[in-house]
């Protein structure tokens, strides 16, 4: 009789393990065309940062930014989607982390342009940028420069 009770509690305790390791891991949906690697790389930081992706392959990840409202001039090769946030281009995770956290009213954040040094487009020359953040009203403003 012990031995079973204690048999149920191991198995209620690794679901409840699992349950709060999945709260702590928000499932982000990305949409990219099957050929680019970059967003492939961009994938790869998410999940490395403790995010489940759920990556798509698309013919036109511009219908998604469409869909999500993101205005198309902070378009860049990949959209994503976190907890009802629009992720355009090559996001920091940390960046995505603080937004979840702080909840503000806005459709999202973006990188555009695809810039040198963003997360997945790692290489020899790492150019400043910035991750924007794009209101409801269709305005942005900066959100964290990078340099």
């Amino acid at each position: 009789m012990k031995r079973h009770l204690l048999l149920k509690a191991a198995i209620v305790g690794m679901l409840s393990v699992n349950l709060v390791a999945n709260a702590a891991n928000p499932i982000v949906e990305v949409y990219k065309s099957e050929s680019c690697g970059c967003c492939s790389e961009w994938v790869k930081h998410l999940e490395a940062s403790g995010f489940t992706v759920k990556a798509q392959n698309v013919a036109d990840p511009s219908d998604y930014r469409e869909k999500l409202g993101m205005p198309n001039e902070l378009g860049s090769c990949h959209t994503g989607f976190v907890q009802g946030y629009a992720l355009e281009g090559h996001v920091p995770a940390t960046e995505i982390k603080r937004l979840i956290a702080e909840k503000p009213k806005a459709k999202g954040l973006a990188v555009p342009a695809m810039p040198l040094g963003s997360p997945g487009m790692e290489g020899p020359r790492k150019d400043p940028y910035d991750v924007l953040l794009a209101k409801a009203d269709g305005k942005y403003s900066v959100y964290k420069h990078y340099n």
